[in-house]
């Protein structure tokens, strides 16, 4: 009995090394598949989330103040605009 013991110990010592040894392994490929997907992404001339929410800001704003403009527009033209019950003139020299 005592030789199975020491047996089996010695298997689960050896798998518990592999186990840690493969843990490094993971924690150097997930580094190095992060430097490659960052350089892929750079190459791509993509941009960060700090400039995208910048823009995305700035489009908002845009987009705010064209509406306002609409609105102050439409209020000029109906000021200037003539009355719809005024009747419109025939040019002159022409006969109705």
């Amino acid at each position: 009995m005592q030789f199975d013991n020491r047996i089996l110990d010695d298997i689960a010592r050896a798998a518990s090394g592999a186990l840690g040894a493969l843990g490094g392994v993971r924690a150097e490929f997930e580094s190095q598949f992060r430097a490659g997907m960052e350089r892929l992404l750079k190459s791509a001339d993509m941009v960060t989330r700090e400039e995208f929410e910048a823009v995305k800001a700035m489009a908002a704003k845009a987009r705010n103040d064209a509406e306002d403009l609409k609105a102050r527009l439409a209020a000029v033209e109906a000021k200037l605009a003539p009355p719809a019950s005024a009747a419109v003139e025939p040019p002159v020299g022409t006969n109705r």
